[in-house]
């Protein structure tokens, strides 16, 4: 990959300071419908991490095929007209049952494309940093689609090293360098675009 591939981006959403404390996502999810417009699914990601800089990740699978597995992160497309901030919020609490979070900056940006349940999704997505204190309890999915039911397997805390060492697929692909990064760092000073992952 070269300095070509990623660029920072100008002029985004600025930096959120939201905290979620005591509500809970309870009302009904609907799966996204097919959309003949040439727009990519607008979807907020959630890099949530741990007071032990562990990151929580998803546990996927291709419902006809369950051998085919992979990790990625909480989040999901926006509903209605619910800002990037306030969907992150939704779907980490409703994915993972997590609402006691500091939402911090947009981290990444990236286009992405891939077959799942018999069709194409195409993804304009942003990855927003959490942060929580409370994880001695195991995340427990509150309001899944019928979709993520036939879907996911579970969710798991990551150490860095942990997914340095992974021989899973985990997206995006480049998650264990970016995460490594982000903790020596800390976040970028502007959300950093990702080379497009097509699958």
């Amino acid at each position: 990959m070269t300095d070509s591939d990623e660029r920072t981006a100008a002029g985004t959403e600025p930096k959120a300071d939201v905290r979620l404390t005591d509500s809970k996502a309870d009302a009904q999810r609907t799966e996204p419908k097919a959309d003949a417009s040439p727009e990519p699914r607008r979807v907020a990601r959630v890099v949530l991490l741990d007071a032990d800089d562990r990151v929580l990740l998803m546990h996927g699978y291709e419902p006809d095929h369950p051998e085919q597995t992979w990790w990625f992160t909480p989040g999901g497309g926006l509903e209605g007209d619910e800002s990037r901030q306030e969907a992150a919020l939704r779907e980490l609490a409703e994915e993972t049952g997590i609402t006691d979070v500091d939402l911090g900056p947009v981290l990444w940006t990236r286009y992405c494309s891939f077959p799942f349940d018999g069709r194409r999704w195409d993804q304009d997505e942003w990855y927003y940093l959490a942060r929580t204190r409370k994880t001695e309890a195991t995340p427990r999915p509150q309001a899944l689609t019928e979709l993520e039911n036939r879907s996911l397997a579970g969710l798991r805390w990551w150490t860095s090293a942990e997914l340095s060492a992974a021989h899973e697929t985990v997206y995006p692909t480049r998650l264990a360098e970016l995460l490594r990064t982000l903790l020596d760092e800390g976040p970028p000073s502007a959300p950093v675009v990702l080379a497009p992952e097509i699958v």
